[in-house]
């Protein structure tokens, strides 16, 4: 299954090329959800829900993709997760980058560590990335994203895809400095997560995903989950020894080789099979905006 947020915050489930209402579902899910939960009570609920969604979908009509706005699928993550050098390639990538441009080097994940994104930078694929500072390196870095369906901590190898809810495409936007990581990456707009979630049922391992972006119909990242340092079940298992997963939170598991700088005015073309394309734009930031 196929689910988005679109518009003003409605739920849809997507069927080719038509989203069907559901926000019915979402009204009632979030209103007997607790305040004070952790997470979001839309992901959460949907094992309940699914078969129940699936019904309302059949029975509500359909409205071209195109012609919705598609916000973040996932409405209230309690975080974002990222992985910064996942790919050996990228690594190679950064480390010979490092010594002509303003950057710091890339150490492995092993040593690197994960690291938190805002999720004030949250945004889905259609409200665009606004570049704030045009006189800096901004770079678009493709990944995998890992959208969890329940709470769960030193989660073992063996049972990290039973955690799983999703998966989406993500952007991790990247402004380049001298800064903390999470700083730069922080940045509004730079956490990009879409065109929507589909279900864990879809993807029948997240190690072998092929993965691509263009700008402005140039290819510039091409790769496969296989070439992944830390597999998805790596990145659940160790991140969950310093975390504690909620459901709704989001996991960017790393790019691969290929980044590139964006400005406003380009169009990032995404995609991930078997979740689908995404077409981003890239804007100037409007102070106050």
């Amino acid at each position: 299954m196929r689910l988005c947020r679109y518009d003003n915050d409605r739920l849809g489930v997507v069927r080719g090329n038509l989203v069907h209402d559901v926000t019915e579902a979402q009204t009632q899910i979030r209103a007997a959800a607790p305040y004070a939960m952790r997470g979001d009570a839309v992901i959460a609920a949907l094992p309940a829900w699914r078969t129940r969604l699936e019904e309302m979908a059949s029975k509500a009509p359909g409205k071209p993709v195109s012609q919705v706005k598609l916000l973040s699928p996932v409405a209230r993550p309690s975080k974002l997760v990222a992985a910064p050098t996942n790919y050996n390639a990228h690594i190679e990538e950064m480390k010979a980058r490092a010594a002509t441009q303003n950057i710091m080097p890339s150490a492995a994940i092993g040593s690197a560590g994960l690291f938190l994104k805002a999720n004030s930078s949250l945004i889905g694929p259609s409200e665009g990335v606004a570049i704030r500072f045009p006189d800096r390196r901004n770079e678009h870095e493709v990944e995998l994203a890992i959208i969890f369906g329940k709470q769960g901590s030193d989660i073992p190898r063996d049972k990290t895809l039973d955690y799983v809810a999703g998966y989406a495409i993500g952007l991790d936007m990247t402004a380049r400095g001298k800064e903390d990581r999470s700083f730069r990456k922080s940045i509004d707009s730079y956490s990009v997560l879409g065109p929507w979630m589909v279900t864990a049922d879809e993807i029948a391992d997240p190690d072998d995903v092929p993965l691509t972006i263009s700008v402005n119909g140039e290819m510039k990242q091409s790769s496969n989950t296989k070439q992944l340092i830390y597999d998805c079940r790596k990145l659940i298992e160790w991140g969950s020894t310093f975390y504690t997963f909620y459901p709704g939170d989001v996991l960017y598991t790393g790019t691969p080789e290929g980044v590139s700088p964006v400005k406003p005015g380009d169009t990032m073309l995404a995609k991930i099979d078997p979740i689908g394309e995404m077409s981003v734009p890239v804007r100037a930031h409007v102070i106050g905006g």
